[in-house]
């Protein structure tokens, strides 16, 4: 096998914030990658760093009363720590506010002036009046101007694809501080992206730097097909720079701008690498200007755009070599739902490795993970399922059920007639090998489990507890135990990419390190077995959920202490448009309706009701109502016995098929399961009058 020179990237962590779980699926799916390529003999750079400029550094260090440098660094070591937590390894960790990554961004900046691809315009861009900052993408949300999508960032609408500046939104809303941004005219860079459609049309609907639905994609949203009667579309500016105030890299040639987050942050790559060459007595061109070096990116789908059309552009103009495949990725749900800070699942790194195991959650996303965008669902029963049925229940068996027969003996000098599980497993390498090299780690993983499933039955039939019982059969337990471990450690190199711990563990259990693919070809013969220690451990439901719960009190805490109220002021339009405002009301009108504070001490269900619960309320002492409520598709009956509501303690009584309602419970939403009880404040007392 001939080594190949591969440098991989994965998208940079932005240094405003923790690394959660969703995080985790890109880049455990990159160290995944990049240990295969080591194990398989091959020179592999995983070049990395912290994405620290920006609006958010600097408003955060203003409201914290430090500098942006001891907000990144704080942020930088943070990462690491949580990185080192879930074994995930690099060759270097750097910054994109190093010197480094100035001077490069210097002269690839050079570079694209010297193409002719820059031109000045001014711009209307949305100013926050209450920050005293211009607003960047990522800090405006509101309605897309092409499909009118509620709620979508400030680049590009997540329902439709459509690209705009964040002044084209339909009602922007600062996520800052909450209020309604005013347009400011300001003097901004562009790249004519559009100088380069023949050269991006040629990159990306040719080759394999994309996965094909990528490159249709590119095509049906920005590029076009020039073989169409609409033909192909021209692409957009791209808006570069950013006026003072601004963390980041000033322009050279224009002061008081500054170079775009998504400029300088890629280009953070390169710098990477020139950090790493400068400890290791390489060079730059060695990598990025070399065609025998491949240059593999790993990203999510939601930054598509900037490492498929932007990226190679810059490429392009300043003469470095173009990626060989960049490999993107879908989200992660929990339980099937958008990951959410407000409801705690939005689960930090560091909050999950204080209750579980990080090879548990590695094997679960490569169980999960294959070559398309398809989006993977981290659902917590399946997870202590699957990592309990497969990890413990069939692989790691296989050596806590027969190492510790030959800890004295050691493994047989020859390798034992097994019915050829070792063979037919060694013949499986080269498919399970193409599965990880096409990121189908899905299919990886099947493929291992199936070897386990033939296994663990050898096992069972020899079962070497018996065996161990009988002196004159001492040699054919030594073969058996021999042909258990082989097998066993076929399984866990297999693995390793995946679980590098359980791996090391398995070197030192057999007194023969894990370094190489090939290892899985040959069996092992003659080496002495170690005293077996607990290898892995079972995933608990506790510790899930302890796990969930000290997620929720986090997300609590830190909702307390916010004061931007970006999320609480967003709020969208559509129930508004959904009912309509009724006429106007006097304030006599209004006094006739006598809203009253009231105690549900009693919910049941109403036989043959389909909608309906039936609630006895307290308003005081002896003062009861009785109230039919359409509310039984959202409440059980023992949620609501004790809880405070606000009630139209005047309404005139109405006989109803299954009794008296004297008054009604106020409530918000559409109706069915989407019902809420009004809830008065702590404090509140039944019998008092809602003014």
């Amino acid at each position: 096998m001939n080594q190949r020179k591969i440098l991989v990237t994965a998208a940079l962590p932005y240094a405003n914030g923790p690394i959660h779980l969703g995080h985790l699926v890109e880049y455990i799916q990159t160290d995944i990658w990049v240990r295969f390529q080591k194990l398989r003999g091959h020179h592999c750079l995983f070049m990395w760093a912290d994405d620290t400029h920006g609006t958010a550094i600097m408003i955060r260090a203003r409201k914290e009363g430090r500098s942006e440098e001891e907000v990144i660094a704080e942020a930088n070591a943070e990462h690491q720590r949580d990185f080192a937590g879930f074994q995930i390894q690099y060759d270097n960790y750097g910054s994109t506010h190093s010197d480094e990554n100035k001077k490069l961004c210097g002269e690839v900046w050079q570079s694209i002036r010297d193409a002719g691809l820059v031109k000045e315009k001014d711009v209307d861009q949305l100013f926050d009046t209450e920050q005293g900052t211009f607003l960047a993408d990522r800090f405006v949300r509101g309605t897309c101007p092409e499909c009118n999508a509620e709620d979508q960032p400030g680049d590009n609408c997540s329902k439709c694809g459509t690209t705009y500046s964040p002044a084209e939104l339909t009602n922007p809303v600062s996520t800052l501080s909450g209020s309604t941004p005013e347009i400011r005219t300001a003097k901004h860079l562009f790249i004519e992206l559009e100088q380069l459609h023949g050269f991006l049309e040629d990159w990306t609907q040719t080759g394999d730097h994309l996965q094909p639905e990528v490159a249709n994609y590119l095509r049906g949203h920005f590029l076009g097909d020039p073989q169409s009667a609409a033909g192909a579309k021209p692409l957009r500016d791209w808006d570069i720079s950013r006026p003072a105030p601004y963390f980041g890299f000033e322009i050279p040639d224009c002061p008081d701008n500054y170079w775009y987050v998504w400029f300088d942050a890629p280009v953070g790559y390169i710098a990477s690498t020139q950090q790493w060459c400068e400890r290791n007595g390489d060079t730059l061109d060695n990598w990025w200007k070399n065609d025998a070096a491949e240059i593999h990116h790993f990203i999510g789908k939601d930054i598509t755009y900037f490492h498929t059309l932007f990226w190679p552009g810059m490429l392009k103009s300043a003469g470095y070599s173009l990626p060989t495949k960049v490999h993107i990725h879908g989200f992660l749900t929990v339980n099937g739902e958008k990951m959410s800070k407000s409801v705690g699942t939005a689960f930090k790194a560091n909050t999950y490795l204080d209750h579980l195991p990080p090879a548990a959650l590695r094997y679960y996303y490569a169980s999960k993970l294959g070559s398309r965008l398809d989006d993977i669902d981290l659902n917590f029963d399946e997870f202590i399922s699957k990592v309990n049925s497969d990890l413990v229940g069939k692989v790691v068996n296989l050596a806590s059920r027969s190492a510790k027969f030959v800890k004295d003996t050691g493994l047989s000098n020859s390798y034992p007639d097994d019915g050829g599980l070792f063979e037919s497993a060694a013949s499986s390498g080269n498919e399970i090998a193409n599965a990880y090299e096409n990121c189908d780690y899905n299919k990886a993983m099947r493929l291992i489990l199936e070897l386990a499933d033939k296994a663990n039955p050898f096992v069972e039939n020899a079962e070497p507890w018996n065996l161990r019982k009988d002196p004159a059969k001492s040699q054919e337990l030594q073969d058996v135990c021999t042909i258990a471990l082989n097998l066993f450690r076929q399984l866990v190199i297999y693995l390793s990419p995946v679980l590098p711990d359980l791996a090391e563990k398995t070197g030192e259990l057999l007194n023969d390190p894990l370094l190489h693919w090939d290892q899985s070809q040959t069996p092992l013969t003659g080496s002495s077995v170690a005293k077996f220690k607990h290898m892995m451990k079972r995933i608990e439901e506790k510790d899930v959920r302890a796990m969930e719960e000290a997620s929720k009190i986090e997300a609590e805490q830190e909702a307390a202490q916010v004061d931007n109220h970006s999320e609480q002021f967003a709020d969208s339009e559509q129930p508004m448009i959904d009912e309509p405002m009724t006429d106007e009301c006097t304030i006599e009108d209004f006094m006739k309706v006598d809203l009253r504070v009231a105690r549900i001490v009693n919910a049941e269900h109403v036989e043959g009701a389909r909608k309906l619960l039936k609630l006895t309320l307290s308003l005081g002492g002896d003062h009861r109502k009785q109230v039919f409520a359409g509310i039984k598709a959202a409440y059980e009956p023992d949620q609501l016995v004790g809880r405070l509501v606000v009630m139209v303690a005047n309404l005139k009584p109405r006989q109803m098929k299954f009794g008296l309602s004297e008054g009604m419970v106020c409530a918000s939403g559409p109706g069915g399961e989407e019902v809420f009880l009004l809830t008065p404040d702590e404090g509140s007392k039944p019998g008092q009058r809602v003014h």
